[in-house]
């Protein structure tokens, strides 16, 4: 059974905007009224604006909602070569757009943390404050050779929307996941090709947000990392933050959650998520 406020959040259907940033067109989904205080939501690595859409609607009161698919993600124009800064500036154009002259605040998930980290210390005046759930804060080693195959591997493509939707997993594998969210968001993760359909994002995207050391300096405003129990960051991150943002730093634990909430536990995501906004806008 679907439930109430999932369906609520579902009939609020965004406004489509595109922008063009560095010679691509960046699709943007929004809510909320402009002119209301800006917040820009970023999706994961080989994900899209699309995982935001049970969430956005229930932030957007009060404030105007930004989520952008990046560039090689979603409805975005692929490019021929993808990295932190490049995603960083689309990040600062939407909460430009966001914020319509003032600053705004972001929310990256995993990868989309990462860069939104970049943007914060690339573009301060477009940012106000940070949050990035379940987002490692170090380099990453990657192994050269997955991310070749990765890159290089043809998509598969399936003769039917079906067929396609019941591949869907999330990387890595979580085991608890809505069946009415995953379906949504499914869906919308793939696009009609030759023969069938075939997932929209650029497998070359894989791997392009493996250092951060060279982009990041200290950051001038609030900063929170969301750390899911299940997830994939370790405890100690936490040295790494404060690091960063000195006293405006903050850890906040996201019990029996796994490294996609969005995904699992939505609703005491979203609670967190507007706690955190309302302690920024004071």
């Amino acid at each position: 059974m679907v439930p109430a406020w999932f369906s609520t959040a579902m009939q609020q259907r965004p406004r489509i905007r595109t922008l063009e940033v560095a010679g691509a067109n960046i699709v943007l989904r929004i809510w909320g009224r402009p002119g209301d205080p800006g917040l820009v939501l970023v999706h994961g690595g080989m994900a899209h604006a699309g995982w935001w859409d049970h969430i956005g609607p229930h932030l957007a009161t009060g404030r105007h909602v930004v989520a952008l698919d990046l560039s090689g993600h979603g409805s975005s124009d692929h490019r021929d070569s993808y990295g932190p800064e490049i995603w960083g500036a689309e990040v600062a154009a939407a909460a430009e757009l966001a914020g319509a002259g003032r600053p705004a605040a972001v929310v990256g998930h995993s990868m989309g943390g990462r860069i939104s980290l970049v943007a914060a210390a690339q573009h301060r005046g477009s940012i106000s404050a940070l949050a990035m759930i379940d987002s490692p804060m170090l380099d990453l080693d990657f192994d050269p050779d997955l991310i070749s195959r990765r890159r290089t591997t043809p998509k598969r493509v399936y003769p039917t929307l079906r067929e396609a939707m019941d591949r869907f997993v999330t990387l890595p594998a979580q085991d608890q996941v809505l069946p009415y969210v995953r379906a949504h968001v499914a869906e919308l993760s793939l696009t009609r090709v030759e023969g069938g359909w075939s997932w929209n994002f650029d497998p070359s995207a894989f791997g392009s947000v493996a250092a951060l050391t060279p982009y990041v300096t200290p950051l001038a405003c609030p900063v929170a990392l969301f750390r899911c129990e299940h997830g994939i960051v370790p405890p100690e991150v936490a040295t790494d933050l404060v690091a960063l943002a000195g006293e405006q730093a903050h850890v906040i634990e996201l019990p029996e959650m796994g490294h996609h909430p969005m995904l699992d536990r939505p609703l005491a995501l979203i609670a967190s998520l507007r706690t955190l906004l309302a302690a920024w806008g004071r």
